[in-house]
């Protein structure tokens, strides 16, 4: 199974107030376990970003100014999600905002859910937590996935944290206490010993290749969430990376 964690950041809320995307983060699970294919692109909006929106993201007019358009980047984006479960936390506002830039340059693609599945996890949060808060911040925190990095909205920083807590949402944790309460439903599960005499087990480990990919990827995480990664407090990077 094939699913892509996505997020966006804009230059306001309102697409019929003209508001564009400025950010395109997306993660690919296969199976429910990461891959090493991120998608990630700043895109040239041609207005102004709102100072309510710039609040939250950070993302400036001068930045944006030399990203390329969002035509530049449409064909690689519908190529990357295509045929897969878009995982997205209030997918109507995302997915408002990517039909909104589609129905601009008239491509085939018009309605993103023509394209793709799409699983919105603020839906399944309500059903999940009726009653409760359920942002992503509050997922977060009920879930216990760290966002301690999450100063600023960003859109590969955010689908990262939501990966995180939509598996944790859909991995059979059973926590139903409303928000401040400490009581807890937890699976009570059989286990006996295993005879391992005899066993050699056989450890893969990682290429030379696989690490220089690993360590790209977190570099570039580093980059998006403006703070140094908790990798690299473990294994330091190599001189000059």
């Amino acid at each position: 199974m094939r699913q892509v964690v996505l997020d966006t950041e804009t230059t306001g809320l309102q697409t019929e107030a003209g508001d564009r995307i400025i950010e395109i983060g997306c993660i690919e699970l296969i199976d429910r376990k990461y891959s090493e294919q991120v998608f990630h692109r700043y895109v040239n909006p041609e207005r102004a970003v709102g100072p309510g929106a710039l609040e939250v993201h950070g993302i400036d007019d001068e930045f944006l100014s030399m990203q390329p358009l969002f035509e530049d980047v449409a064909t690689e984006f519908l190529e990357f999600v295509h045929h897969a479960e878009l995982i997205i936390h209030n997918a109507d506002f995302d997915v408002g905002f990517i039909n909104h830039e589609l129905q601009r340059l008239e491509t085939p693609v018009q309605d993103i859910r023509e394209h793709c599945r799409v699983l919105d996890t603020l839906a399944l949060a309500r059903r999940m937590h009726p009653g409760q808060q359920n942002s992503l911040d509050a997922l977060a925190r009920r879930y216990q996935v760290d966002n301690s990095q999450r100063k600023l909205h960003g859109a590969l920083l955010d689908a990262g944290i939501l990966a995180e807590v939509y598996l944790a949402m859909t991995g059979g944790q059973t926590n139903l206490a409303l928000e401040g309460e400490a009581e807890q439903t937890t699976l009570q599960v059989a286990t006996s010993p295993v005879d391992r005499e005899g066993v050699e087990l056989v450890v893969f480990k990682a290429t030379a290749e696989e690490l220089d990919a690993h360590r790209s990827m977190l570099r570039r995480l580093a980059r998006t969430a403006a703070a140094p990664i908790l990798w690299d407090e473990i294994e330091p990077p190599d001189a000059g990376s």
